[in-house]
């Protein structure tokens, strides 16, 4: 498998897909973590050593993680699709992509139809911790289903029709199928795109990422994991994703099975997606994050394991997706 490049050399596909389907709104129907040389170390051995690291590397301020996570969600999903699967993508994807779905994941941020907004993220009643799909997945206008596991059950449902053997009533854009669902997967797995109302997922609960102003959902969206890249993967996002397939396994190996797995053999479990995210952003994301705080190595070192569990969950998911949708050799013809 071709490990991943450089964020920065990341080619995105932009608008340019086989056909487009532009403003028209959609149809819906205890854990041991490798750090390079620092997996032996002590937690202290490694808080110091953070300390170090952070301070010298933050203080020119970070880049995106938004690009650099959808990338790795999808890179990781490469490694774990059946050939048939594989194939099929190939066919998908637009001639932008060089036969690579990373290199599309982002694809779903970058094209700002506004339509999409609400498919990224679903809100939840504050501190309740809990999601319901028939409660929480609707958008500011009260429309049903406009939220990102809604989005992940219509492209789901858009795929499978047009490769499960019937025909579906419409046609659909089965390329800005495949690149909505891939980047809604790995939103998902996002804690804060499934937060708290009453702050918009962490947008509104302004803080400081060391000595940067910014808000909380851009520290889950971006800091965290550029802040590693930095500090412990030498600017290299590609050491980053080969370090999370290390572990995948080796220290998560057990947990693999239970990650695909979807009750009454369903193709996909985005509800099962999102009630885990907003455990974690209740556990992880919101505490000890108050407006006005400064999170610095204590915050950034527990939390880092956190976002590196939730890429890789998307990235087997995604690929158990695909494979389920994609699972005999059976072809469509396309317009």
């Amino acid at each position: 498998m071709k490990k991943g490049m450089l964020a920065s050399q990341v080619k995105h596909g932009g608008t340019s897909v086989k056909a487009q389907n532009k403003g028209k709104p959609p149809v819906h129907e205890n854990l041991r973590i490798h750090y390079m040389g620092f997996s032996r170390m002590g937690w202290l051995e490694l808080l110091w050593i953070g300390r170090v690291l952070v301070l010298m590397q933050l203080v020119h301020g970070v880049a995106g993680w938004g690009k650099d996570g959808h990338y790795a969600v999808c890179k990781i999903a490469e490694g774990y699709l059946t050939q048939d699967a594989l194939a099929t993508v190939k066919e998908l994807l637009p001639d932008s992509a060089g036969g690579e779905l990373a290199s599309v994941c982002s694809w779903a941020d970058d094209i700002k139809w506004q339509w999409t907004s609400p498919l990224h993220y679903v809100n939840t009643p504050d501190f309740k911790c809990n999601y319901k799909y028939s409660r929480d997945c609707y958008d500011s206008y009260g429309r049903i289903n406009n939220c990102v596991t809604g989005a992940i059950f219509n492209y789901t449902k858009q795929l499978f029709s047009a490769y499960q053997g019937y025909k579906p009533k419409l046609k659909y854009n089965l390329t800005e199928a495949l690149m909505f669902l891939a980047h809604f997967m790995g939103d998902v797995h996002q804690p804060l795109h499934v937060g708290f109302t009453g702050n918009a997922g962490g947008n509104t609960i302004m803080v400081r990422w060391y000595h940067r102003k910014t808000n909380l959902h851009h520290v889950w969206d971006n800091m965290i994991i550029d802040s590693a890249v930095k500090t412990f993967y030498g600017s290299d996002l590609a050491i980053m994703i080969q370090t999370i397939e290390r572990n995948i396994t080796d220290a998560w190996s057990n947990n693999i099975s239970s990650w695909k797995y979807c009750r009454y053999e369903k193709t996909v479990c985005p509800n099962w997606y999102a009630a885990e995210s907003v455990r974690l952003a209740c556990k992880f994301a919101y505490r000890n994050a108050s407006p006005g705080s400064t999170l610095e190595d204590d915050y950034f070192l527990s939390r880092l394991p956190i976002v590196e569990k939730r890429l890789a969950q998307g990235g087997i998911r995604l690929a158990a997706v695909l494979n389920r949708l994609f699972k005999s050799e059976v072809k469509i013809a396309r317009a």
